[in-house]
């Protein structure tokens, strides 16, 4: 199987037939370009988990109620998914976003800053903690990526999980998601990044991934373009209570 097969094959099983894959972070190379894209989504069954939006200015991206009056616990739900550190990409599917941010800027490293969390305490689920970054700090850029999820024998450990892909080829990124499907309790990510692919402009994946996604569970997608210098070149996101 090809390279484009296998990330075809992956997309669809993974994303597209998948009614629950949950929070899902996608980071690789553009078609015809040396800049990177960065893939951050949401999905949301309950109405605290539906009742949020992705927000942006500059390199920041964060979630935001959509009705203050609605939530009710904010702790899981609001937070920076997106930010930059001195020619350093960052994206997480939590606060822990915050977290590595505030490490690297005080000269520590990524892999030290999430020995610091654990998986999320939202028993029986235990949300696994995905993390991204991209480093454009020395002769090229270096990916790595995180999950923080809840040890099978003991749901009071966490198992910690970072990967150090190869840079993709153009055309194609490393998938993480919060979960392999749909389920009670709702299954954890238990693979290797998985190859996925990233076609086009970041309008065009923006859409892409939005329609893959189941359209009663999707809440929000955002799509960022980082330059070789780790400069953020635009920001492009979709919302349900949009009306997307």
């Amino acid at each position: 199987m090809s390279a484009k097969e296998l990330a075809a094959s992956n997309f669809n099983s993974h994303l597209k037939n998948n009614p629950y894959p949950g929070r899902g972070i996608v980071v690789g190379r553009l078609q015809g370009s040396s800049n990177w894209a960065i893939v951050y989504f949401i999905m949301g069954r309950s109405e605290n988990s539906r009742n949020r939006r992705f927000r942006f200015e500059g390199d920041r991206l964060w979630t935001e109620p959509v009705d203050e009056s609605k939530v009710t616990d904010p702790s899981l739900i609001i937070y920076d998914a997106m930010l930059t550190h001195d020619g350093i990409q960052l994206v997480s599917n939590g606060d822990q976003t915050k977290t590595i941010f505030d490490f690297l800027k005080n000269g520590d490293c990524f892999v030290k800053a999430l020995r610091t969390r654990e998986r999320e305490p939202d028993a029986p689920n235990f949300t696994p903690r995905i993390s991204a970054m991209i480093d454009c700090t020395g002769d090229a850029p270096e990916l790595k990526m995180s999950v923080l999820s809840a040890n099978p024998t003991n749901t009071d450990l966490t198992d910690r999980s970072t990967f150090s892909p190869a840079t993709p080829e153009e055309g194609f990124g490393y998938c993480l998601t919060t979960y392999m499907g749909d389920g009670n309790p709702l299954p954890s990510f238990n693979t290797l990044p998985l190859l996925m692919p990233l076609e086009g402009a970041i309008e065009d994946i923006l859409n892409t991934y939005w329609n893959a996604l189941d359209s009663d569970n999707r809440v929000s997608l955002g799509v960022k373009e980082v330059d070789v210098t780790g400069k953020t070149v635009k920001i492009a996101v979709k919302n349900c209570h949009d009306g997307d």
